[in-house]
């Protein structure tokens, strides 16, 4: 659209620009002072890529490894045993066990059937706030002697103590607490292990718990180690030999990566060194869905295969890296990567798989076997401690 000659008759010249004179120093100390200062005030506006990113799961999971936890305070109760977590303006601050569930924030209360602990009556963060170390393990009993024994390398024994079952009113799990290590036991094979990690899980993140380190303690047979070897597992793998979990969610099958932390594998295998007394290895192993043919067994109830067929399927399974086979390690491994928790599986060989299939040793013999991997990570707890207290 034109404009009139009568409108640009009418036009002003324009007035000349002002030379703005700016105090440099003045300006200087502004910014500093802004600078200082931080807001809490959420900016409303993000950009299309950006929120797409969010959406995805794995973007998820990277961004809470970055992310700072801060527990929050449960009735002025959640203190966390000194030494481990760093300060930061005044609250404790750590990497703490991730929880994705939406729907438990709309729960008044949750209750841990498979514990019988409920955070409506139990005071969690005030129970199990200071946990950083929590060891599990098939049987009940082999767990209380866990307790037992930890409690004596911590000096926190006390003399015809007994330590009691924070879940003795079920007959799924037992648990003992000593000091700031749990010791949980959690039955046979991947549907009992899975269950109690779902109610472990969520107790350490009601507890607001921060840096827990979680091992799992137990027995294997072993391919081509003599009997009495602790394996500390690289990657759990399936019986074909790959390093995953599949399970079946809403009728859909859903992989998940059975990847542990590859340092605190290393440090437990330094600690196998500094004690000397047995040997310690760093292997594949293999997570099964049974005991018998599930693991190529020839004294089960059932064999469809032969004597060779076993002896090529666990060739295989060792040129894949394969040292030992048990039941739980590969749902063990892929929930606590979901969780955010660091962990580690250590199993002792009670026998060489190639050379048969049932266990001739004595009970004495079985027995201290079944020690080792308590040994060896009853030292790394005791070493962590030592070294928090000095730092």
């Amino acid at each position: 659209m034109g404009v009139s000659r009568r409108r640009i008759r009418n036009l002003q010249p324009a007035r000349p620009l002002r030379r703005l004179n700016i105090n440099q120093e003045k300006h200087r100390e502004v910014v500093a002072e802004r600078s200082d200062k931080t807001t809490d005030t959420p900016t409303n506006t993000i950009s299309e890529k950006k929120f797409y990113e969010i959406l995805k799961p794995q973007s998820q999971c990277q961004s809470l490894a970055k992310t700072e936890y801060c527990p929050r305070v449960f009735n002025g109760t959640n203190k966390m045993a000194s030494g481990f977590a760093d300060e930061k303006n005044g609250k404790k601050c750590g990497r703490s066990p991730f929880v994705n569930n939406p729907h438990l924030d709309s729960m008044k209360e949750d209750i841990l059937y498979h514990f019988n602990l409920n955070t409506g009556t139990l005071n969690f963060p005030a129970k199990f706030g200071d946990v950083k170390f929590v060891c599990v393990g098939g049987s009940p009993w082999r767990m209380k002697s866990f307790a037992e024994y930890i409690a004596g390398e911590l000096g926190l024994a006390v003399p015809n103590a007994e330590y009691p079952n924070i879940c003795e009113s079920t007959d799924r799990y037992a648990m003992y607490k000593v000091g700031p290590v749990l010791s949980v036991s959690h039955g046979m094979g991947i549907p009992s292990i899975s269950i109690m990690l779902h109610e472990l899980i969520k107790l350490l993140y009601h507890a607001r718990c921060t840096d827990v380190t979680i091992v799992r303690l137990g027995t294997s047979g072993g391919i081509g180690l003599h009997p009495g070897t602790v394996v500390i597992t690289k990657q759990p793998m399936d019986a074909t030999f790959l390093p995953r979990f599949e399970q079946v969610i809403l009728g859909k099958s859903v992989v998940r990566s059975t990847e542990l932390d590859g340092d605190l594998a290393e440090e437990l295998l330094q600690c196998g060194k500094d004690l000397a007394e047995f040997d310690t290895v760093i292997a594949n192993t293999m997570c099964t869905l049974d005991f018998y043919e599930g693991q190529a067994r020839l004294d089960g109830a059932f064999c469809s295969y032969t004597e060779e067929d076993k002896q090529n399927y666990l060739a295989k399974a060792y040129a894949a890296g394969v040292r030992n086979i048990e039941m739980e390690s590969s749902v063990f491994a892929a929930m606590c990567k979901l969780s955010n928790l660091r962990a580690a599986v250590v199993c002792v060989t009670l026998l060489d798989r190639q050379k048969g299939d049932q266990l001739s040793s004595s009970h004495d013999v079985l027995h201290s076997y079944q020690q080792r991997p308590q040994i060896l990570v009853g030292h790394y707890i005791k070493k962590k401690l030592n070294a928090s207290k000095k730092s």
